[in-house]
């Protein structure tokens, strides 16, 4: 199995940036499909962001879309999420996800993902 630690959350002001950092141990990490997703105070936790094995495909929630960027480093272990133009509605922690994958696919759904980080605070001031 892999572990997956996140980190880089913080407290900004709208129209600032962020990046997101998602380290990974254990098994081989470009074996795995990796996501992103985030949970505010009293909603569910949705998708955000995520980008299969290879880094060749990747899909975002449309209320991201232009405003955030997913990559990953498979010699590094790490995967990013840069958010730019941060909205208050951004608020949430995140969380990265992996499922070990060598489709092409990006998943979106929660329960396609096997292995989860435990999440990282983002606030964003209006």
């Amino acid at each position: 199995q892999v572990q997956l630690v996140e980190s880089g959350g913080g407290l900004v002001q709208a129209g600032d940036s962020l990046r997101l950092s998602c380290a990974a141990s254990g098994r081989r990490f470009s074996n795995y499909a990796m996501g992103w997703f985030r949970q505010a105070p009293g909603k569910e936790r949705e998708f955000v962001a995520g980008i299969n094995w290879s880094g060749s495909s990747t899909y975002y929630v449309d209320s991201v879309k232009g405003r955030f960027t997913v990559s990953r480093d498979n010699v590094k272990n790490t995967m990013h999420l840069q958010m730019n133009s941060l909205k208050a509605e951004d608020t949430a922690v995140y969380y990265c996800a992996g499922r070990e994958s060598l489709e092409r696919t990006v998943y979106s759904g929660i329960e396609r993902y096997d292995y989860w980080g435990q999440g990282t605070q983002v606030t964003v001031s209006s």
